[in-house]
């Protein structure tokens, strides 16, 4: 039975459980929070909902770590209260010390927007291999861009090929000229005009609200689970990759049981190396 163990039932937290929930991929999603009543409360709330969803995944709140224990997948999301935050810094490094004893091998998946610092800190002071750390926030940016490509373009999301690289806040970078819609590149589909229009939107479009990074992490999350063969659009720990070593930025990658199996560097044309080395340099 496939558990996904939830680490924060604050507004972001919950949409990563109604979307797993909603999609019934998992079998079982348990909701972790300090706040019991509100996470016991989220749980029950979208358990109730399975009758009008027609999914079968069985939803727990509870205040106890221990929970996660043989959890497939461990996601970092945002504490409950008013407003809702994101685990981060020294709080966020603390929570996942105390979840990793628990957790054994599971990737952990960062469902926020600002994982950057954290997951540099756990790979660093906690000696967490970087295939099991994993920010799914940009597969969220890159499936609202794929989404006005394909507005663009009048075709199905679903045949728009494209990734994103770069740093959070920072910048990202669309390899346009590695971007394909069914099979044909991207700029022989489309007018300059009309990249230029797409690249001025994409610009605009992070950071992206609970329910898209809900949904963007619920898909990271079967990808692991279901060892997907397309790429997704994640943030990881580089290695190398851009002539850059410890720092974390935006790869398409391959995903599996164990995480990042496999890292997919784009070939940039020389005008996208330079927006790329402008947002690493101003990270």
């Amino acid at each position: 039975m496939t558990t996904v163990a939830i680490l924060g039932a604050g507004d972001l937290g919950g949409a990563v459980a109604q979307a797993l929930a909603a999609r019934d991929r998992v079998a079982r999603v348990v909701l972790i929070d300090p706040v019991t009543t509100v996470a016991a409360g989220k749980a029950l709330d979208i358990q109730q909902s399975g009758a009008v969803h027609a999914f079968h995944a069985k939803l727990t709140g509870t205040d106890d770590l221990s929970r996660a224990a043989g959890a497939a997948v461990c996601v970092l999301a945002d504490r409950a209260g008013a407003p809702s935050m994101e685990w981060h810094g020294d709080e966020g490094l603390a929570l996942v010390t105390r979840a990793l004893p628990y957790i054994g091998d599971a990737p952990v998946v960062f469902a926020g927007t600002r994982p950057t610092e954290l997951i540099l800190r756990v790979a660093c002071e906690r000696g967490v291999p970087r295939q099991r750390l994993i920010g799914s926030a940009p597969e969220a940016l890159t499936s609202a861009i794929r989404s006005m490509v394909a507005l663009e373009t009048r075709c199905s999301p679903d045949e728009v090929s494209l990734s994103v690289v770069g740093i959070p806040s920072a910048g990202f970078v669309v390899p346009w000229s590695e971007a394909a819609v069914g099979g044909y590149a991207l700029d022989r589909v489309l007018t300059q005009a009309q990249l230029a229009r797409l690249e001025a939107r994409s610009a605009k479009l992070w950071p992206p609200g609970p329910f898209t990074l809900g949904l963007a992490a619920a898909r990271v999350i079967e990808a692991i689970v279901q060892s997907a063969r397309r790429s997704f659009s994640v943030l990881t720990l580089l290695d190398g990759e851009f002539a850059v070593r410890n720092r974390v930025g935006a790869l398409p990658v391959l995903l599996a049981g164990l995480g990042i199996v496999d890292v997919r560097v784009p070939a940039l044309n020389t005008r996208e190396r330079v927006q790329l080395e402008t947002a690493l340099a101003n990270s």
